[in-house]
């Protein structure tokens, strides 16, 4: 059986040898279709990964807060009184702590060299609420921020443009021309988005960044922020939490009844569901493409085998007359007609080896490794192999159905 295997094989290569061309045209469908199979695995798969990374990194338990534009088109900013409100148990008892924080890009000076850096005002419980450490030094404590004191946690990016090889705890950097003293070395996420670099950051108090990097008020006289992070008592808690930060928000910006909000709430869940579903649709999308890819080379397969039944058909009847059977004639033009489809397979994963390392080049940028998963190449080979089998069905039965006689008669 193996031997009788093995000369089927030997067989298919000759004459694949033989019509170089015929062959490559009836590869090349399920080549494209192996490729975008095994991208498509490959970068749906790392992408997916990388979002659940930052989902975790995020926190399963975080709500976002954002200002939009309310009924009459102005754009109202959230201000720390509003979390504030947000931090009463007694008005939101399944918020169990809230941070108000700013973003600003400012000039960051150390020792005559100038950076433009993203800084942020954030509170005490920044590493809480991010479940994020630092690696060395320490991070500022309710103390220092009650009194805005100019200390800065900086992340790792940040610290090596900066300091190079140089320790970074105990320097002192110039931020838009106020002096402050480095005390600690956020730990390394990763990631980006629209957030901006997690790892190339300034954290100082947001009492200091109000109050020395930024004269910002609105008409309220109040100082704003971009953003409030509020962490939720319990992740079953979520919808809960969720109404509580409206009603709290609509009667602190005092919003009428059935006026719009001009905040949105946001759950770290739904960005993480609304990113994975996206995802998804991109995989459908070119799982479909790779399909098409793979139906059409499977019927170029099946043509391409009934082209080769009919040129044959004097070689199968002799084979007959001596004594082959039906199955032997069936296994004959099913293994060539595997051999086509694995080989245009086997070009396809390289294909998409390069792919997905020119993809990884792409989304570099973004810290997105792509990389192609021995299990999708798995894949990709049995499904070439099983186009094979399925296009190759008919052929390999209408020619085991020839007659001898009628065979070795054909012209």
């Amino acid at each position: 059986m193996l031997t009788s295997l093995l000369e089927n094989v030997r067989i298919a290569l000759i004459g694949l040898r033989s019509n170089k061309l015929r062959a490559a045209l009836t590869m090349l469908g399920i080549t494209i279709g192996v490729a975008a199979v095994v991208v498509m695995l490959s970068i749906g798969t790392s992408v997916e990964d990388f979002i659940r990374g930052e989902f975790e990194a995020l926190g399963a338990d975080l709500v976002l807060i954002i200002p939009t534009r309310g009924d009459d088109g102005t754009l109202t900013p959230l201000t720390v009184a509003d979390a504030e409100a947000l931090a009463d148990p007694l008005r939101a008892p399944d918020l169990l702590r809230v941070m108000p924080q700013t973003a600003d890009t400012l000039p960051v000076v150390y020792r005559g060299r100038s950076f433009t850096l993203n800084v942020q005002g954030v509170t005490a419980d920044y590493p809480t609420i991010r479940s994020r450490n630092v690696t060395s030094g320490r991070y500022f404590d309710d103390a220092e921020a009650e009194t805005a004191a100019r200390v800065a946690v900086i992340g790792p990016k940040t610290a090596a443009r900066l300091f190079e090889d140089t320790d970074p705890i105990g320097q002192f950097v110039r931020i838009n021309a106020v002096s402050f003293e480095v005390i600690g070395v956020l730990e390394a996420i990763g990631g980006g988005g629209q957030a901006g670099d997690q790892d190339d950051l300034i954290l100082v108090p947001i009492t200091t960044a109000q109050t020395r990097l930024s004269g910002e008020r609105i008409l309220t006289g109040e100082r704003p922020v971009a953003v409030i992070l509020a962490q939720i008592t319990d992740t079953d808690r979520v919808d809960p939490a969720l109404a509580q930060t409206r009603a709290v928000l609509r009667a602190e910006r005092e919003i009428p009844a059935g006026m719009n909000d001009d905040f949105q709430v946001i759950s770290s869940t739904s960005i993480l569901d609304t990113l994975t579903a996206i995802i998804g649709l991109f995989t459908i999308f070119l799982g479909l493409i790779g399909g098409i890819s793979l139906l059409v080379g499977g019927i170029g397969v099946m043509n391409i085998m009934l082209v080769s039944v009919t040129e044959r058909t004097r070689e199968i009847g002799l084979r007959k007359a001596v004594g082959a059977q039906s199955r032997d004639i069936v296994q004959q033009f099913l293994v060539e007609a595997v051999v086509i489809a694995l080989i245009g397979g086997l070009i396809g994963v390289l294909i998409a080896l390069a792919g997905a390392l020119a993809a990884g080049l792409l989304l570099a940028a973004f810290d997105v490794s792509v990389s192609v998963r021995a299990d999708s190449i798995a894949l990709a080979l049995i499904i070439s192999a099983g186009v094979g089998i399925f296009f190759g069905s008919y052929p390999a039965r209408r020619a085991a159905r020839l007659h001898p006689i009628q065979a070795l008669r054909y012209e």
